[in-house]
């Protein structure tokens, strides 16, 4: 049995844990024979667990627990990812939907995807990566009361373009320097920036949604000291004639949309790697070339 759960950019700026989206990286999850003992085969790096501690398995625990059932063998498992850790891309939602899934197979549970969404809105406590991990494409949702309701629907085409810094920036880290509320009339101008991206992403109208992305008031003017390159990358945006650029989740990752006639690769994956070295913001310290990986939504 093998397991495939996407790689997902969520916020979109104004869309704080809220709206995101699913993206064509992978996290695969493979149940290679019966064991002794729960093991995970992985090249993620020694800090990652590779027994029951490991997010994939507490995962698998937690709905077992939720749903009264259990597994009267344990499994040798293996798992690879192209889903880089703790850069905003929703390598932790990734996991969760694959454990999830491995408890719902393994047990036979017959999870509805509302049972599943539910799951995992309770583990990792907001919608925003773990729907578009679940439902793929572009997802609008919300968790309140514990109870979440959604909207799924076709992403506008465009060209997505990953920056993905060469450190790491934990959630729990950038959270520290949101701020705790916001004054009233703040929220207001911040929700009716949130309500017409999320009406523009609907209705395919990127222009707009990329003004409203780049005028977002919940997160990213506080987040911006923790990801220098989300002025920098703006700025090319500008320059290149992208929609909009935004920090992808908590960040660091920071990814431009743009139009389709900019790269006409037929596997913008095949492009692996790609430059804006002649734009002029290039001989700013440290970012001598810019590089960034090409992606696009997937369907799931």
């Amino acid at each position: 049995m093998k397991i495939n759960v996407p790689a997902t950019s969520a916020n979109l700026g104004a869309g704080f844990d809220s709206i995101g989206i699913a993206v064509n990286l992978y996290l695969t999850v493979e149940v290679l024979e019966e064991s002794n003992d729960w093991k995970i085969d992985h090249d993620l790096g020694n800090n990652i667990p590779t027994d029951e501690k490991n997010l994939l398995l507490t995962t698998l625990s937690a709905v077992l627990k939720a749903k009264n059932s259990s597994l009267s063998a344990k499994y040798h498992l293996k798992m690879t990812s192209e889903v880089p850790l703790a850069r905003g891309l929703g390598s932790s939602s990734s996991v969760i939907i694959a454990g999830i899934e491995l408890a719902n197979q393994l047990a036979k549970l017959n999870l509805t995807t509302e049972e599943k969404l539910e799951l995992a809105c309770e583990i990792e406590g907001h919608p925003d990566n773990v729907a578009p991990a679940l439902l793929g494409n572009l997802v609008i949702a919300s968790t309140v009361a514990d109870k979440t309701n959604y909207v799924s629907s076709d992403f506008p085409s465009c060209k997505l373009l990953a920056f993905v810094p060469d450190y790491e920036l934990k959630t729990v880290e950038s959270r520290k320097v949101l701020p705790k509320e916001l004054a009233y009339k703040e929220a207001v101008a911040a929700s009716s920036i949130a309500n017409v991206l999320t009406a523009s992403l609907l209705t395919k109208n990127l222009k707009v949604a990329g003004q409203m992305i780049e005028s977002d008031r919940f997160h990213e003017n506080y987040r911006a000291s923790l990801v220098p390159e989300l002025k920098i990358l703006r700025e090319i945006g500008h320059e290149f004639g992208a929609y909009g650029t935004y920090l992808s989740g908590a960040g660091p990752t920071v990814m431009l949309l743009l139009p389709l006639l900019l790269y006409t690769s037929p596997n913008p994956r095949d492009l692996g790697e790609s430059s804006i070295a002649s734009s002029p913001y290039r001989k700013k310290k440290s970012h001598d070339t810019l590089k960034v990986k090409i992606i696009s939504v997937t369907y799931r």
